[in-house]
């Protein structure tokens, strides 16, 4: 099981079981609606973007369920081969294929990393995400519970500077697994997730599958201090902020 980090939120402790979120009325259906087809507009229509997703444990496989439920198409990678993929893809039916890392980087216009974060420098060929969004959805731990000490660098700078011709962006890395199961299809106010990076359009097309999966996006800023504010140590991580709650924290 993963580690937990000191001061740490469970779903349980923000009001989230296993059946969603017990929490304020949701938008109406109506503004939803309007809102959610402003923001495919914007975002270069997510939910027809093919997402590749390396790393297949219980956050890469929560991502794959609702990014399939949403109307995405997602293309599976782990370590130990497609073969093993085989009953997470017939669970996910035809929109989901399974593939090797490079191969899934190269058949996926979006591409997220869901990998211990001591694995990603080597992962794939550069070549492979050259033009690409590549989203760093890791976390770098020095030890149990303990965030890894990079030098005042972030976590995010380090892939960046790994895969120099991919558009970064971090995200999706600061919801425990449970929570992002079912928060974007829960009643009440909508969750934030952040978004972190240098390239604006790569941000605009992460918010547009941010939004496609029922949450808020929020982005913190440029890749280094933004990125920063999500990984383990950061006042973003395993916090959980509706919209609302993460726009105040920004702007404070």
């Amino acid at each position: 099981m993963r580690p937990r980090i000191a001061g740490e939120l469970h779903p349980d402790q923000v009001g989230l079981d296993r059946h969603g979120l017990r929490a304020l009325p949701r938008p109406t259906a109506s503004a939803t609606g309007t809102h959610r087809e402003r923001d495919r507009d914007l975002h270069s229509r997510g939910a027809a973007m093919r997402t590749g997703i390396i790393g297949t444990g219980r956050i890469g496989s929560t991502l794959a369920r609702i990014l399939v439920a949403a109307g995405h198409q997602v293309v599976l990678a782990n370590a130990r081969g497609p073969q093993t993929l085989d009953p997470l893809v017939a669970e996910l039916g035809r929109a989901a294929s399974a593939a090797h890392p490079a191969e899934a980087a190269d058949r996926a216009e979006l591409l997220v990393l869901m990998v211990p974060f001591e694995r990603v420098r080597g992962l794939l060929p550069p070549y492979a995400v050259q033009d690409k969004v590549l989203v760093d959805a890791t976390n770098a731990f020095g030890g149990p519970g303990t965030p890894a000490d990079l030098g005042g660098r972030g976590s995010s700078d380090l892939v960046a500077e790994w895969y120099p011709g991919a558009q970064v962006v971090k995200s999706l890395n600061t919801m425990h697994f449970e929570t992002l199961a079912v928060a974007g299809t829960a009643p009440g106010e909508r969750l934030a997730h952040f978004t972190a990076g240098d390239d604006m359009k790569s941000k605009e097309i992460v918010a547009g599958i941010i939004t496609d999966l029922g949450f808020a996006p929020v982005d913190t800023g440029p890749l280094h201090s933004g990125g920063i504010l999500q990984q383990p140590g950061g006042p973003l991580f395993n916090r959980p902020l509706t919209e609302a709650q993460a726009l105040a924290w920004i702007s404070h």
